[in-house]
């Protein structure tokens, strides 16, 4: 049997080896997490993160206006967000839309947040607006965002996650509702 025959499986193996380990350290990049909240969570998964990492609870209330709709809010402690932030939460059928953790943050606390976004998700720049800094990853229809702002006595820092796959289908059935009724 020729040289090339023999070792052509092998070969072959040895060109599917980069793309294989690149594949399986790029994990599931459309799933944004921080600190084990990610955009699209159901609102079980969220009440359970909640109470593993400071022992609180998730209080939700249905909208008036659309009852698939759902805010949830709560003040976390735990340190491994660096100290206290609050948790807001609008969800349509019980899958998160929007998830905001946000607070007054030290120095090093934003620091921890921004290193651990860019460790996850890779390095993207800064943008300003008047006060306001930002950074954001975007990823199948999913986003995730950091921002803050500094004033002469606090800073303020926030960590957005938007899963726009369940704003856009309930964008759509609000519509087609719509025009059913205006039919």
């Amino acid at each position: 049997m020729p040289l090339h025959i023999r070792y052509a499986p092998f070969a072959a193996a040895l060109l599917l080896v980069p793309f294989t380990l690149a594949a399986q350290m790029a994990g599931d990049t459309t799933a944004l997490a921080f600190h084990g909240f990610r955009a699209g969570a159901q609102l079980g998964e969220i009440a359970r993160q909640v109470e593993q990492l400071d022992g609180g609870r998730l209080r939700c209330e249905r909208a008036k206006a659309d009852r698939r709709v759902t805010e949830c809010r709560s003040l976390l402690t735990a340190p491994e967000l660096g100290g206290p932030v609050e948790l807001w939460v609008s969800a349509v059928d019980s899958v998160s839309s929007v998830l905001t953790l946000s607070g007054e943050v030290a120095g090093d606390q934003l620091d921890a947040w921004r290193r651990h976004l860019e460790m996850s998700y890779g390095r993207v720049g800064a943008r300003v607006q008047g006060p306001q800094w930002m950074m954001q990853w975007v990823r199948h229809s999913r986003m995730i965002r950091l921002t803050w702002r500094v004033d002469s006595s606090s800073k303020v820092a926030s960590v957005s996650l938007v899963d726009g796959r369940v704003l856009d289908a309930w964008g759509r059935e609000r519509a087609r509702r719509a025009a059913g009724r205006s039919s």
